[in-house]
C-alpha cells in the first residue's frame, strides 16, 4: 500500500522498551486466541498461493477456496493462464469479483513468469515485485507461507488492528516498516496471520471489543462497550376462564 498522492506520512512510533513490552504481550495473547493463525488460502505450491492472493483482492478467502478448489484442476501452471482464451479464464474466475482486472492480472503474471523466470515462481522480493500485479501484500504473503521466509504483509486488516494499537501512527506504506522494526524477523510471519485473524474475527470495522483477548493493551479511544443485559421475559400469568354469564 502507498500514501495517496498529497498526503503527507506520519513518521513511524519510535520503538522504545515498554513499547516493545507491549507489543510482545499482544502477539503472545493473538497467538494463544488463534491457535490456528497461519494461512487461510488453499494450495500445493508457491504457484497456486500467488494465483490465490491475486485471486483474493476484493474477496474472501473461503470464496477464494471454493474457486481454486476447481480452478487448479484445470489450470496447472502458468502457460495454462497465460494460454487461457479470452473469456475462459474470466468465466472460470467470475465468482471471485472483478473477474475481468483478474484475468488479466494473471495472464500478464504468467507471461511475465514464464519470460522471466522459467515458470519458477522466485523467492525474494525484489523478483516476485517484478511480475505484475504482484505487489508487497501478496509477495510477503508468497514468501513467507510458500517459502518460510521472514516477511510481514499489510492489508487492511493488518492495518487496522496496528493503528488501533498504537503499534504504528505511519502513513499504510509505513505500517510495514514498523512491524519489522518492532518484532524480531522470526515472528513476522506470525505477526501478520495473528492480526489478519484478530482483524476478521474480533478488531472489524466496529470492533468486538468486550471479547478481545488483548482489550486492556489497546489504547484505542473508540471502543465499543458491552451491550445491556436482555431484560427478563415476564412470566405469562395463567389465563381465567371468562365466567359464565347466567341466562
Amino acid at each position: 500500500m502507498v500514501a495517496r498522492a498529497g498526503t503527507r506520512s506520519r513518521a513511524a512510533k519510535p520503538v522504545g522498551p515498554p513499547l516493545r513490552s507491549r507489543a510482545r504481550r499482544i502477539l503472545a495473547r493473538l497467538a494463544a486466541a488463534n491457535p490456528d493463525w497461519g494461512p487461510t488460502l488453499s494450495f500445493t505450491s508457491p504457484f497456486e498461493l500467488l494465483v490465490a492472493t491475486i485471486l483474493a483482492a476484493q474477496a474472501q478467502d473461503e470464496r477464494i477456496n471454493q474457486v481454486t478448489r476447481t480452478l487448479f484442476q484445470k489450470y496447472r501452471g502458468p502457460s495454462d493462464y497465460a494460454a487461457a482464451r479470452k473469456g475462459v479464464l474470466e468465466r472460470d474466475i467470475k465468482a471471485t469479483g472483478f473477474f475481468n482486472q483478474k484475468a488479466k492480472a494473471l495472464r500478464a503474471m504468467s507471461s511475465g513468469l514464464l519470460e522471466e523466470f522459467g515458470g519458477e515462481v522466485p523467492s525474494d522480493m525484489e523478483s516476485l515485485t517484478r511480475l505484475h500485479g504482484v505487489g508487497r501484500k501478496t509477495a510477503s504473503i508468497v514468501l513467507g507461507a510458500a517459502f518460510g521466509v521472514p516477511a510481514i504483509a499489510v492489508d487492511r486488516h493488518v492495518a487496522r488492528v496496528a493503528e488501533r494499537l498504537g503499534l504504528s501512527r505511519a502513513a499504510p506504506g509505513g505500517i510495514e516498516e514498523s512491524l519489522r522494526a518492532l518484532y524480531p524477523k522470526k515472528d513476522w510471519i506470525k505477526v501478520t496471520w495473528c492480526f489478519v485473524l484478530h482483524g476478521r474475527r474480533v478488531c472489524r470495522p466496529t470492533p468486538a471489543c468486550p471479547v478481545c483477548p488483548i482489550n486492556d493493551l489497546c489504547p484505542y479511544p473508540k471502543k465499543t462497550k458491552a451491550l445491556p443485559a436482555p431484560r427478563p421475559i415476564p412470566r405469562a400469568l395463567p389465563s381465567r376462564a371468562a365466567p359464565r354469564r347466567s341466562r
